[in-house]
């Protein structure tokens, strides 16, 4: 949900965060309302986190969920998960993630699918930018192939970064 109102840079967006009780991004100098998440979706993104956190580990990087800011140029996102290997030297936001993932519903799809994927594939350490959907066994992903962004239906998902592998049965396990 859009809200209307003056155009708005990082401070004020940091200020009225501080306040606010629930999850707002920051695009274009405008406000997005974020919804909550729902049963489904919120089991995808755990069976992911389960399956990406040892990979995580080892390769000393961290995945985050939900709640930690993604700073895009002025954009500010929240965002289902990422992992950063290289971090912010600002606590409140990350900016260098390898790997964002946005589960995919039929409240988010088209922000998903437009506005955040325009912005996520301008990131300089992006390689993949996966979507779940929660309405089906169904996972889609951009891959950075050099200087291009390469788009793939996948059987089975194969990351750089973190190193790791699973299948659509492991993710999608015990929820769809």
């Amino acid at each position: 949900m859009a809200l209307k109102g003056k155009a708005w840079n990082w401070e004020a967006y940091l200020v009225l965060e501080e306040t606010s009780q629930e999850k707002i991004n920051l695009v274009q100098g405008g406000l997005l309302a974020m919804a909550g998440a729902g049963r489904k979706e919120s089991r995808l993104l755990t069976r992911l986190l389960l399956l990406l956190a040892p990979a995580c580990l080892e390769a000393r990087c961290e995945a985050y969920v939900a709640d930690m800011r993604l700073k895009v140029g002025e954009d500010v996102f929240y965002r289902d998960l990422i992992v950063v290997c290289e971090p912010s030297s600002d606590p409140r936001y990350e900016e260098h993630p390898c790997l964002v993932v946005e589960i995919l519903s039929k409240s988010t799809e088209a922000m998903n699918r437009g506005r955040k994927l325009r912005s996520y594939l301008r990131l300089p350490s992006l390689k993949v930018y996966l979507l779940l959907d929660s309405r089906e066994r169904r996972v889609e992903g951009h891959f950075q192939e050099g200087e291009s962004w390469v788009y793939r239906e996948l059987a089975e998902v194969a990351l750089a970064c973190p190193p790791v592998r699973f299948s659509l049965g492991e993710v999608y396990e015990g929820v769809l």
